[in-house]
């Protein structure tokens, strides 16, 4: 069983946009968080944003603040990445990722993230 499931990449064109959707289901739905995450090839994998299941609370990298947005269809346990203004470097396999926080830390980008979706790829061409 896939927990978490992207789907809504693609190749678009600098300046446009796509939306990403994010399908929960199991322990998933269990977690506190949804991370959306990139990797392009040969570099790290690298955080983009990420929402709290029941307070809303939203962070984003700043690479995509004002131009990314997170929101939620809690009704379709279904996380989406609106992605407006997209530029070459956006370019990677995207990741969502159900997480819980740590310990020593209640950033989102530093939650124990631990059930992942395969990954869309998103092509942005100059």
């Amino acid at each position: 069983q896939e927990l978490m499931h992207e789907s809504g990449g693609g190749s678009v064109q600098a300046g446009g946009s796509l939306r990403l959707s994010c399908a929960a289901s199991g322990g998933a739905l269990n977690k506190y968080a949804v991370g959306w995450f990139r990797q392009a090839p040969g570099k790290e994998r690298e955080f983009v944003a990420a929402i709290l299941w029941r307070s809303g609370r939203l962070a984003y990298a700043d690479s995509v603040k004002g131009r990314f947005a997170v929101s939620i269809d809690n009704a379709e346990n279904t996380i989406y990445l609106q992605m407006n203004s997209l530029k070459p470097e956006d370019t990677a396999v995207y990741y969502c990722a159900a997480g819980s926080p740590l310990l020593y830390s209640s950033a989102l980008p530093d939650y124990d993230y631990d059930i992942w979706g395969q990954g869309t790829q998103v092509t942005v061409s100059s």
